[in-house]
């Protein structure tokens, strides 16, 4: 619900104003990431922007309802479509254009090895000489689309996460850190193309940022996801970190007035393709890639997604809000499914269909026992909770109208 469009670098928006009266509620939207299974959260994000639509009228967009959209990896580029400001300063994409930005382009980003033994054993080496892709149509593609927009012209705040290889630290670029450290006031072509660099599947990413007249920074990045695939808390810390700038006491986790959807790119728990018994014979090269999957990569992203999950479940029913959090997600996949990067039509029309059958899924909830998703009570299917918080924003966009409210 921000509009950056005409900031500098130096003028970072700001919550000061969700200690007022002029907001009721706090929101923020996470995604997840995950490659080509970013399609899941394509096809929940589609919906939710319809309901919006349907209250609102054609002209509604995702970016008029959130305060936060934050996002890992391809979910990062989700967001960043989202918010990127077209020449009207409109979002450039409605949520409408992500699937079939995937089904067109997945393909180039992750060609498919040919058949037989002489592809496979190519595909094999490539991946023990370096990276599974060489990257070039992903960042080709990603520049086409973003061109040379920048962190400060987007519609609402934006959180993405990447990793630094060199100096062994995350590098969280954010809307709120800008105007204090301008050097991540970068292009978000740079930032999604870095943040969602992950290791044994595409290249690292080198860039310099230029600021401030004379001065540059260098980024070497490699996927969010090392950092969080989940960037839920992230987004939930980058708000705290904005209200105590205005009042130390004040802080988002404790905040009932907090709304968070969180859409999960799915995962492979209950599959449990990976056991003990299995794992403890294998040296390096099994843990980087094992069937054409790299379980090392798995395991980091899925228990840093997991644990984010765990707390935020945790944190809402303390403040007695559950209502207020809604973490949709397939835990349930199996097969190409599960990959980051099996681009077959085939595969790819499978997680469309995936995520159309998850929101007529019972809403969930992770048990913190288990790790597994369990149907919450009377809360309906995940579209039911959607619609429901949709209405919420919606009148929350009209409540801020009404008080003519510029929001950052």
């Amino acid at each position: 619900m921000a509009n950056n469009s005409n900031s500098s670098s130096k003028d970072a928006p700001s919550l000061v104003k969700f200690r007022s009266k002029e907001k009721k509620l706090i929101t923020i939207l996470s995604i997840d990431g995950g490659g080509v299974r970013g399609i899941i959260p394509a096809v929940i994000l589609d919906f939710l922007e319809k309901q919006f639509q349907r209250l609102d009228g054609e002209e509604a967009r995702i970016a008029d309802y959130f305060d936060v959209i934050a996002g890992t990896s391809t979910g990062g580029l989700v967001a960043a479509m989202l918010t990127a400001p077209n020449t009207n300063n409109r979002p450039l994409y409605a949520a409408k254009d992500i699937v079939p930005f995937y089904l067109d382009h997945s393909p180039s980003i992750f060609p498919q090895p040919s058949w037989g033994i002489l592809g496979q054993a190519t595909s094999l080496a490539r991946a023990m000489m370096g990276p599974k892709y060489d990257g070039v149509y992903l960042h080709k593609i990603i520049n086409e689309k973003l061109k040379n927009t920048k962190l400060n012209q987007t519609l609402t705040n934006l959180v993405i996460p990447a990793f630094d290889i060199k100096i062994l630290h995350p590098t969280i670029f954010s809307s709120f850190k800008i105007g204090y450290n301008p050097s991540l006031d970068a292009k978000l072509a740079d930032i999604c193309i870095g943040g969602s660099a992950a290791p044994t599947f595409l290249p690292s990413y080198y860039f310099k940022n230029s600021y401030d007249v004379s001065n540059v920074r260098e980024f070497n990045l490699v996927d969010g996801g090392l950092v969080n695939n989940n960037p839920t808390l992230l987004a939930m810390m980058e708000v705290s970190k904005e209200m105590m700038k205005e009042d130390e006491s004040a802080h988002a986790m404790h905040d009932d007035r907090l709304v968070v959807i969180s859409i999960g790119s799915g995962s492979a728990k209950k599959e449990e393709k990976y056991n003990a018994k299995m794992t403890a014979k294998w040296g390096a090269l099994s843990w980087i890639m094992e069937n054409g999957s790299s379980p090392i990569i798995d395991s980091l992203f899925e228990s840093g997604a997991d644990i984010v999950d765990l707390h935020n479940s945790v944190l809402f029913q303390s403040t007695h809000s559950q209502s207020n959090y809604l973490r949709i997600q397939e835990d349930d996949l199996t097969g190409t499914a599960a990959s980051m990067d099996v681009s077959t039509k085939e595969n790819l029309e499978n997680l469309v269909r995936i995520g159309q059958d998850l929101l007529n899924k019972p809403a969930s909830r992770v048990n913190p026992e288990t790790g597994h998703y369990e149907v919450i009570p009377n809360l309906g299917s995940n579209a039911v909770a959607l619609t429901r918080l949709a209405e919420r924003l919606s009148e929350e966009r009209r409540y801020r109208n009404a008080q003519n409210v510029v929001v950052m």
